[in-house]
């Protein structure tokens, strides 16, 4: 099972990517949350025991767990002469645009010979203490600065699930929202160009150097033929039809028919379409009630008569119009909060509508979702509940962290 096969967000999941959080998270501080998207400054020791332990209830149901680090280090192991190439990309899209610079980064990264420390480090960042004494002939080393960091952390990559999609046997590599985020579509860039067991079996079905952006958060899986984009403070309607354009007529493993792009309210809490709206059951969705009746809802299909895309809006009840795709006679939705509006806002703010469902009816949450967790318990689901005070500052749940590879069909 080394390739990706991914026709639902339901079906048993078999093989997932996660990023257990590292030393990328020491490096923030009250003054680069705003950057670099946190809202707290998570205690690195605990949010890796939360984060072992969702991998460890993964694994508990039968879930082969893999690490985007690990790939990663198997990568440059296996090609040596692509380490170069990859440094010298890093360097520069950690906007380090001076030859000097560049070359004294280069010499500290080269002096790790572990593949996996390399790897790390590259994902935490580079203070200018880690550098020791640098004499360069630069006006700004002259000037006392309050920056501690040459180059940025990547404190977000736990949530593994924004910079590349998995869809059928390909990967939507994505150019990501803020400029904090975009480097680290590089990984998966890499590890499906060159690692043993993907290099030229996963097509990239969009690519990171396309202009609009797009993540991972807002791309769901239906079926085989029917996809769901959110059109969101991340994911940029062109982004989507560009995506249809390269789906419908340069893939040709792709079976995707439909795509139905949702715009959802532009806000931090509806960040993306699986903040307001996972798939539970194969009739059923969690939703936030915040965002009934505020959708709009398009269908992109092929025009292959004038090699284009039919674009038509839908309008109705969602749930009409969800059960109208999918072909079924009902759906069933299921509003964070349970119905109750104080309870939905504040629960929603800790992902209470993002589950990662694992098997049809079995759903991972944070714990701390007590009322939407009881009222899914109630209508028969079963609910796995994860203990996460950490992980939940950088605003994204279980769906967030976990991108899966392999689901059965």
């Amino acid at each position: 099972m080394s390739n990706i096969h991914v026709t639902s967000e339901i079906k048993k999941l078999k093989k997932v990517l996660l990023h257990r959080p590292g030393d990328e998270l020491l490096n923030l501080t009250p003054d680069t949350l705003g950057e670099l998207l946190f809202d707290d400054i998570p205690d690195l020791a605990e949010a890796q025991l939360e984060h072992d332990r969702f991998a460890n209830i993964l694994r508990d149901h039968g879930v082969e767990v893999v690490y985007l680090e690990d790939l990663m280090a198997e990568t440059l192991k296996a090609r040596p002469e692509i380490k170069e190439q990859f440094l010298d990309q890093w360097i520069t899209e950690s906007g380090v645009h001076t030859e000097e610079y560049h070359k004294i980064i280069k010499n500290y990264l080269e002096k790790f010979k572990d593949e996996k420390e390399l790897v790390l480090k590259t994902m935490a960042g580079i203070t200018f203490a880690e550098l020791g004494e640098i004499h360069t002939n630069f006006l700004v080393d002259r000037i006392a600065t309050a920056s501690h960091l040459l180059v940025n952390p990547m404190p977000n990559l736990y949530f593994t699930r924004d910079p590349f999609a998995s869809v059928g046997n390909g990967a939507v590599i994505n150019r990501m929202f803020s400029v904090t985020r975009n480097r680290e579509t590089i990984y998966a860039d890499y590890i499906f160009k060159y690692h043993p067991d993907y290099a030229g079996n996963v097509p990239d079905l969009y690519g990171r150097n396309n202009y609009f952006h797009i993540e991972g958060g807002d791309v769901l899986n239906v079926n085989e033929k029917l996809l769901f984009i959110g059109m969101s403070q991340r994911t940029q309607p062109e982004a989507i039809q560009e995506l249809a354009m390269k789906m419908f007529y340069e893939n040709e493993g792709n079976k995707i028919e439909t795509i139905l792009a949702f715009n959802i309210p532009v806000s931090r809490a509806f960040m993306h379409l699986d903040t307001v709206f996972t798939q539970i059951d194969t009739d059923a969705f969690t939703i936030h009630p915040g965002i009934m009746g505020t959708l709009q809802v398009f269908a992109i299909t092929k025009d292959a008569a004038k090699h284009d895309v039919k674009i038509e809006e839908h309008t109705g009840k969602l749930e009409d119009i969800l059960a109208k795709f999918m072909g079924l006679p009902k759906v069933r939705l299921f509003p964070c909060g349970a119905g109750d509006a104080l309870a939905a806002e504040r629960e929603q703010w800790n992902d209470g509508s993002n589950t990662l469902c694992i098997a049809p009816g079995t759903v991972i949450v944070y714990k701390r979702n007590y009322v939407t967790n009881k009222y899914l318990k109630e209508n028969g689901f079963n609910v796995l509940e994860l203990e996460a005070s950490n992980l939940c500052v950088g605003r994204g749940g279980p769906r967030c962290m976990s991108m899966p590879l392999v689901r059965e069909d």
